[in-house]
């Protein structure tokens, strides 16, 4: 589930690797908000009490849970059950998995994130624009490169996926505190996470973009100003985004309906 989530991210997850222009910076510290963006970035949780408590599995994990060094196979083989292994091969990388969603998550509504740390593999082709100078803008074909992950977002099972992420939580929390959140509580972050990808803002008409240096850049400095969440949602195409959005929207409401059961 935390694939799904971080994937919708990212992608939605996810997604996110697939959607930003290629930068690798080290870990950014704590978020501050900017002037100029509408939505500031969730901070951090950082209390002994929950706000949003995972409810306990229905019975001990069988068999126990790995160490979470030692749970990429466990992790792969849940994974490859919900997602089917084809798409997760394609879709993701395959090493390291519970610390890179975490980590990913984490960035997400940040200014930046390390791709270096990413769940998900580089999205085929190259960034489409039109124009050049003054009229340079992004080319609504762009949004074509993301179909098919974004079919694959669309295919993925919401309550599935929250059971999966539940039966798991123990090591994406472990890997939350690993990270330095020692009071820290990562489905709070999730969940806050969520709130603020669903809050990017919904782009119409023509998207215009300045290349200063190497790096496309958008040309309005508030979506420029915006976290690496947000311009990745906005950077797919309003009809992918709407759809991830969608995706979000329905792991949200089944992890608090979990939480409401509890």
């Amino acid at each position: 589930m935390r694939a799904l989530l971080i994937i919708v991210v990212l992608a939605a997850a996810a997604a996110a690797a697939y959607f930003l222009w290629p930068k690798d910076p080290p870990p950014p510290p704590p978020p501050q908000p900017t002037a100029r963006v509408e939505v500031p970035a969730p901070p951090a949780p950082s209390t002994e009490e929950p706000k949003n408590p995972v409810p306990p599995p229905a019975a001990p994990a069988e068999p126990p849970l790995p160490p979470l060094k030692e749970s990429d196979p466990a992790m792969l083989q849940s994974l490859a059950k919900l997602f089917g292994a084809a798409s997760l091969e394609r879709f993701f990388n395959m090493e390291d998995v519970v610390r890179r969603f975490v980590a990913t998550i984490d960035n997400l509504p940040r200014e930046a994130y390390a791709s270096r740390l990413s769940p998900l593999k580089p999205i085929p082709g190259l960034f489409a624009t039109t124009g050049h100078d003054e009229s340079l803008e992004l080319s609504p074909a762009n949004a074509k490169r993301y179909a098919d992950f974004v079919a694959f977002v669309d295919r993925i099972d919401a309550k599935q996926a929250v059971a999966l992420y539940i039966h798991f939580y123990p090591l994406f929390q472990q890997a939350y505190v690993d990270l330095g959140y020692p009071k820290g509580y990562f489905n709070d972050r999730l969940v806050a996470v969520i709130d603020h990808l669903l809050a990017a803002p919904e782009v119409k008409g023509p998207v215009k973009l300045a290349q200063p240096h190497v790096l496309y850049e958008y040309a309005d400095p508030e979506w420029e100003a915006r976290s690496a969440g947000h311009k990745a949602l906005m950077r797919v195409g309003p009809e992918n985004a709407a759809r991830l959005k969608a995706k979000l929207r329905q792991v949200r409401k089944e992890l608090v309906a979990r939480q409401a059961a509890r």
